[in-house]
């Protein structure tokens, strides 16, 4: 058995420059009066709750330009599924936008779906379009 490796904590030294130099120094890890940690200086562990599977209605986007991707992926990255109805749009714009928004997906975890001829649902990865949603969706003609 290999003995333990000493931890260490960091200390300033000197400044050299806008570059700050630090030298590492052994500490002791029995527990002692020496030794002894304020409440302040302990790190707890950060635990953030993650919602259960939201249900958000999507945000429907009609692009005429590829300025509207910015949309797109701002309401995406605000965790709201986004519908990109490209059928008005001509076939450059088209191939531009799908890319963008599969990489969009792709980057954040989440999945992009055809739902319709030139018709893309984009949903973020902690969030779910209910079904109800999606009956509405489907009587606008925006969802098969």
């Amino acid at each position: 058995m290999r003995p333990r490796e000493p931890e260490f904590e960091t200390q300033d030294v000197a400044y050299v420059g806008s570059v700050r130099r630090l030298e590492a120094r052994p500490v002791d890890p029995s527990p002692g009066i020496g030794n002894m940690v304020s409440a302040s200086q302990q790190r707890a562990p950060v635990v953030r709750a993650i919602p259960a599977n939201s249900t958000v209605k999507p945000h429907v986007v009609s692009p005429a330009s590829f300025n509207e991707a910015q949309e797109v992926a701002d309401k995406y990255k605000g965790n709201v599924p986004v519908i990109i109805n490209l059928q008005n749009a001509d076939r450059d714009l088209s191939r531009r936008l799908i890319d963008f928004a599969s990489g969009l997906c792709y980057g954040l975890g989440g999945a992009m779906e055809k739902v319709a001829h030139q018709v893309y649902l984009l949903t973020p990865s902690n969030v779910e379009v209910s079904p109800e949603e999606r009956r509405r969706l489907q009587e606008r003609g925006l969802y098969d």
